[in-house]
């Protein structure tokens, strides 16, 4: 059992929305992964910012934010990131998980979301994260 700590990145324009996320995600979305420690950004400018340092394990993007959403903000990243954390985009509309797939997310949540679904997903996608990859 790992106790390492995991830092992810929330963004929403919301706070509510930050707050499901992170409700719906928990503490710690499985017994084999550490701890989670959050961190809140509700600007374009404080992901860029905690992108950039490199101290975030994985993000989850709201996709309606506004003025900018997470899907464009997503590709946006995944674009100009070297060694781009894992990003999970959450969306309203299940028909919208073209665009995250679009915006190379790694992972969608479809609002509302269930607690059971959003630990899973977020846990498989940093498990898959920890895996070397083999290049032959």
């Amino acid at each position: 059992m790992s106790e390492q700590s995991t830092r992810i990145l929330v963004f929403s324009h919301r706070p509510e929305v930050r707050e499901s996320i992170i409700t719906a995600v928990g503490r710690r979305p499985a017994t084999d992964l550490g701890q989670v420690d959050y961190v809140e950004a509700a600007g374009v400018a404080d992901v860029l910012a905690e992108m950039d340092e490199g101290a975030v394990d994985l993000a989850i993007l709201d996709g309606e934010a506004q003025p900018t959403g997470g899907i464009g903000l997503c590709r946006q990243v995944k674009n100009e990131i070297d060694d781009c954390p894992p990003i999970v985009i959450a969306v309203r509309r299940k028909d919208d998980r073209w665009l995250a797939t679009w915006s190379q997310a790694d992972a969608v949540l479809v609002h509302p979301l269930d607690p059971l679904t959003a630990a899973e997903t977020v846990a498989d996608v940093l498990r898959a994260r920890r895996v070397p990859v083999v290049r032959g």
